[in-house]
């Protein structure tokens, strides 16, 4: 009698662990405020100025946009010519990283471990730093818009 008991007892307190374990995870993201949140890199990059917005609703991210914007306010994913450019070179193109990256970032809700893409890496960095800013906006309700600095690389 004494070792079911003792079954029983080792038996819920692991339940129990294991029910707290993966509460962790919603209590983070319940701590997301219902809104619109973006992120926008300090500076160009080659022409580019990226940022990522999220809509979070029910405390959870339903909508991920990823893209960057040149001065006249284009949007890099539209540029067939840049496509036409870069998808030879690196195998990939920004109407598709993005797509990708946004994608995992939904999925995930989460922005860490977000996977690099090969020929986008550059971009691939700039977005966890994008992704972990907004989430960070979206913790506190802040709706401005979160300025990420650009780092300078030495010559």
């Amino acid at each position: 009698m004494k070792k079911r008991n003792g079954f029983f007892i080792i038996f819920f307190i692991l339940i129990g662990m294991f029910i707290s374990a993966c509460g962790n995870d919603k209590n983070a993201q319940s701590q997301w405020k219902d809104g619109y949140y973006t992120a926008m890199m300090g500076d160009y990059n080659f022409g580019w100025k990226e940022y990522v917005t999220i809509c979070v609703m029910d405390h959870q991210i339903v909508n991920v946009e990823y893209n960057a914007k040149n001065a006249s306010g284009f949007i890099k994913s539209w540029d067939i010519a840049y496509m036409r450019n870069m998808n030879p070179v690196s195998g990939i193109y920004p109407n598709r990283y993005t797509r990708d990256y946004a994608k995992e970032f939904l999925e995930e809700q989460s922005a860490e471990n977000i996977d690099l893409i090969a020929g986008a890496t550059s971009s691939g960095y700039n977005f966890q730093k994008l992704a972990a800013a907004v989430l960070e906006n979206a913790s506190t309700g802040n709706t401005e818009i979160a300025i990420v600095p650009v780092e300078k690389k030495e010559e």
